[in-house]
């Protein structure tokens, strides 16, 4: 093993051990278990963005529209249909990656601005949906009258809904779970062909890479992960009306992956954790918070365009 592998793996390391003791460390420095699990939420979001800008080189301004179709496909299952939280979070995850799905041959031919545009113009479809069909959605009131609700695996029942410190810990494992599907993706050949179109796509087309297909492909995948997280974000609130769809929570997105640094795997959810973190202790000192939260994220771009993990691992490396 050599010295690049063990840095790995000991940041590895690091990220489990501080994800798992979260809630134990979390509340001695001023914070709350509810603060957690938002940072591993979010930070599977922008994680998932991260698999489409990061490792494609595609940037998308509409994943909020599919982290709010899981939320609202959690939401409407446990209000309308059946109650059980399992099966509301495997039928956000499907309605998100399938609205991706049929949406992505329309726009996979468009690069660069364009392709964010017509993202943006997409989600905001999805949003006035939500926003207009009061009847279902509950409009701009938001989707209410449910709740996340214990689960029950035969020989025993975990109490998700009363005991927020369980509540965390079955995110992170679901959290887990997601990242090592991730991870795995992208050391297979089909994510060695992504960074490939990302480095040069006109050199992998002329190697006859099916670039159209593998964006496709990577863009479903990227937005059924940001789905699941817009699931487990929307168990976690017991709630979720039409901003959850809003093109400004794309943003916040992109802006997480750039704080914490777009081509490391883990530096979404450093970013992340940065981001909401500053929103929590911010949005209770002032109205303004954003504009400091801007101020922050021009600075990190201006000087640390890399992100905070690739400022780390340069300062490591020199």
């Amino acid at each position: 093993m050599d010295a690049l592998d063990r840095n790995k793996l000991l940041a590895n390391i690091i990220v489990w051990v501080a994800l798992a003791a979260m809630p134990y460390w979390l509340p001695a420095i001023g914070g709350y278990t509810e603060l957690g699990t938002r940072v591993v939420i979010l930070g599977l979001a922008a994680m998932s963005l991260n698999f489409l800008l990061g490792y494609t080189g595609v940037l998308s301004f509409g994943h909020a529209a599919y982290f709010g179709l899981g939320a609202y496909g959690a939401g409407l299952m446990l209000r309308y249909l059946y109650p059980s939280t399992g099966l509301a979070i495997i039928f956000g995850v499907l309605i998100g990656t399938f609205a991706a799905a049929i949406i992505g041959p329309m726009i996979i031919r468009l690069r660069g601005v364009y392709f964010a545009m017509v993202t943006i113009a997409f989600g905001q479809v999805f949003y006035f949906i939500a926003f207009r069909w009061h009847s279902v959605t509950g409009g701009d009131d938001g989707l209410t009258g449910w709740g996340r609700l214990p689960i029950d695996l035969g020989f025993t029942t975990l109490d998700i809904q009363g005991n927020s410190r369980l509540f965390y810990f079955f995110v992170l494992a679901i959290f887990a779970v997601a990242v090592a599907v991730m991870a795995w993706v992208l050391r297979s050949p089909f994510g060695h062909t992504l960074i490939a179109i990302r480095e040069n796509e006109r050199r992998a087309r002329f190697l006859g890479i099916p670039i159209d297909r593998h964006i496709w492909i990577s863009w479903t995948i990227s937005c059924a992960f940001v789905s699941l997280a817009g699931a487990l974000y929307a168990l976690l609130n017991n709630f979720v009306d039409p901003r959850a769809l809003y093109w400004t929570q794309s943003g916040d997105f992109v802006i997480m992956a750039v704080l914490g640094g777009m081509r490391s795997f883990w530096g979404p959810l450093i970013g992340a954790a940065i981001f909401v973190v500053l929103q929590d202790y911010l949005s209770s000192q002032t109205e303004n918070w954003m504009s400091f939260v801007g101020l922050f994220f021009v600075l990190i771009v201006l000087f640390f365009p890399r992100g905070v993990l690739g400022a780390l691992k340069r300062k490591a490396t020199s």
